[in-house]
């Protein structure tokens, strides 16, 4: 068998050194996912707000169109985890498919810095190709690093989260200060400079998992039967021709690409299943539990996922931002999610083991995601409808307080929905199954986008188009949440003891 397939059921775990209590490879991949986020969060608050700018001379009928830009691309990036869980599973193991991966990424970053609109969609399909190939097996190789009974596993990938949130901190505060004081001003940000820092902080990661990885021990490198160096140059060149394919699903738009990420989701969860009902009846069950909580992933990541779209433009129209005679930075809301993420995670991650036998089962983690995501969109309704100012302005405090509510929600779901994943997915399509957990994520960023676009109008976002879209968010959370909490019983009889 590929050793890019072997999990931790199938082979004895090397003996690490432990650093506070975990595997010490924990921490290099906790720094290798830290840069990689720096580079992708980087750019996060800048993207939409730079279509409007350069490609629609800054008219706010732009901001539709930025909206299901940045919704596709999020979309795409998270839905190319399918086929490079693929190739770290069948074709190049995880450790090069990272290398790769990492590569094109930095590529695509320097791409999207140059001011032409095809270039521009050629950069964005550059980095989703090679997030593909980066993400979904950076995240599988923490699973292998514990075996599935580990205690410690939970709190290992939230851990690994804190560093995703670390990079995401740092990244938008770093970005802003080199576009906007550095080299150009708060009324013209120098947006080339945030997409070239990133790609720099691309080569970090590059260079420091490059340098790494020797830590691993071989967990995720290949075996014989797919060492052969050429099988990198076949995934570089095949990698080449994907992206013009990318290109024109970007160019497609976002209700065509809709279409084919719901196709691909529904041939994922067949692959799944066939394999599940070879293993039998726990292994089937299993993956049909995963298949439900995926549902329910895409609903929470559809209203999420408005922090780099019409949050944006909430920020830039709406919120009242001056304090102290000083204007609060845009970017600078991208902060308050990790920061939020890397005061809370721990506490969680203490809670959730001091509970013990009490603690809440994984569909109920879930659940409370979703509520604590409702919440926050009840919050900005009550803005929206009883906070507006005369200059029709709402406190720079309940956008604030919206992200750290979603933070919370954030906490509950998605660092134990990575480790959900490799508990539940098929032995031999961990890789696979994880690209599936990432592939809901990006219809959930693609119906995010749609959504935004719904909340921003036709003609920019004004406070009656925001509050109409919110209120529809808090309503779709709430009913959503309390009902995963109505059949959560039954999706945890089907992960037979998996906690």
């Amino acid at each position: 068998m590929s050793g890019a397939t072997i999990t931790n059921t199938e082979a004895k775990i090397p003996e690490f050194k432990q650093i506070m209590g975990h595997p010490a490879p924990l921490w290099m991949l906790f720094m290798t996912e830290f840069w990689e986020r720096f580079a992708f969060y980087g750019i996060r608050w800048a993207l939409v707000l730079y279509v409007v700018a350069q490609f629609y001379s800054g008219d706010p009928t732009g901001e539709s169109a930025a909206n299901l830009v940045y919704g596709s691309y999020l979309a795409l990036v998270y839905a190319a985890a399918l086929f490079g869980g693929y190739v770290a599973d069948r074709v190049l193991g995880y450790q090069r498919s990272i290398l790769v991966g990492a590569s094109f990424m930095a590529a695509g970053l320097f791409m999207i810095a140059l001011p032409d609109q095809t270039v521009f969609k050629f950069g964005l399909a550059t980095i989703i190709v090679g997030n593909g190939m980066f993400k979904p097996n950076i995240s599988t190789m923490v699973g292998k690093l514990y075996s599935a009974a580990d205690p410690r596993r939970d709190s290992g990938f939230t851990i690994f989260y804190m560093g995703i949130n670390s990079g995401a901190l740092v990244a938008p505060v770093l970005t802003e200060w080199l576009a906007s004081a550095v080299f150009g001003n708060h009324g013209m940000p120098a947006y080339k400079v945030v997409f070239l820092s990133a790609g720099v902080g691309m080569l970090v990661s590059l260079v420091w998992f490059f340098i790494g990885r020797a830590q691993l021990k071989g967990i995720g490198a290949p075996d014989e039967s797919n060492a052969d160096p050429k099988r990198m140059v076949y995934v570089v060149l095949g990698s080449l021709c994907v992206i013009p394919l990318v290109y024109l699903l970007l160019a497609a738009g976002a209700a065509s690409l809709q279409i084919v990420l719901s196709g691909l989701f529904i041939l994922l969860s067949v692959m799944l299943l066939v394999e599940g009902i070879r293993n039998g009846k726990v292994a089937r069950d299993k993956v049909i539990a995963m298949l439900l909580i995926f549902f329910f992933n895409i609903m929470f990541w559809m209203f999420f996922e408005q922090a780099g779209s019409s949050f944006t433009f909430l920020a830039d129209k709406i919120v009242d931002r001056v304090m102290f005679n000083w204007t609060f930075p845009v970017a600078w809301f991208q902060t308050v999610n990790s920061l939020a993420i890397i005061t809370c995670a721990p506490i969680i991650a203490f809670i959730w083991v001091a509970m013990r036998n009490a603690n809440p089962s994984i569909p109920r983690k879930f659940g409370l995601g979703l509520l604590f995501n409702g919440a926050a969109f009840g919050l900005l309704m009550y803005a929206l409808s009883m906070l507006v100012n005369v200059d029709n302005k709402i406190p720079f405090w309940t956008l604030f307080m919206v992200y750290v509510l979603q933070s919370i929600g954030e906490l509950c779901l998605s660092p134990i929905g990575l480790s959900m994943v490799t508990k539940l997915a098929p032995t031999r399509l961990v890789g696979l199954g994880m690209g599936g957990w990432f592939l809901s994520t990006g219809i959930g960023n693609n119906l995010s986008g749609i959504f935004a676009s719904h909340v921003s109008g036709e003609a920019g976002m004004s406070v009656t188009s925001a509050l109409s879209g919110y209120t529809f968010g808090f309503y779709s959370l709430m009913a959503g949440g309390v009902l995963l909490f109505l059949i959560a019983p039954l999706i945890q009889k089907l992960m037979h003891g998996v906690k």
